[in-house]
């Protein structure tokens, strides 16, 4: 799957870098929180998995929706649903459940993906106006 596209490439909401790198962030969710303790299965790993897909399946129901108005609000609601993530990430840490690499490489594709939504927003909200 391709990483740059122009405006003109964009077809379909799986041609969004934000839906990749959000596709990206959730596989890596999945991952790290299988050696979160068991008995979190039902706690932070449920929420943390589930505001990880929650990202990219907002971005395409926005994108879904054909009108740029929706399809803002569905980006911001997939921001803080990133907000969300971040913020049980840092709990995972605080636990000593999450460090190292497995740590760095979750910030880093936290980082870029907040980054990479709101400049989609500015652009959906600059074409919008």
């Amino acid at each position: 799957m391709r990483e740059r596209s122009g405006p003109s490439d964009i077809r379909t909401y799986r041609d969004l870098v934000a839906w990749q790198k959000a596709m990206t962030l959730a596989e890596c969710v999945y991952r790290v929180t299988t050696a979160l303790p068991a008995d979190e299965r039902f706690g932070l790993v449920s929420q943390m998995r589930r505001s990880a897909t929650s990202v990219p399946a907002n971005i395409a129901e926005g994108f879904g929706r054909g009108r740029k108005a929706e399809f803002r609000r569905f980006l911001e609601i997939a921001r803080g649903s990133l907000f969300e993530l971040q913020t049980h990430a840092e709990l995972a840490r605080r636990m000593g459940w999450i460090k190292g690499l497995a740590l760095t490489q979750m910030r880093d594709l936290m980082h870029e993906l907040d980054a990479v939504l709101a400049g989609l927003i500015r652009s959906v909200k600059a074409r919008a106006d």
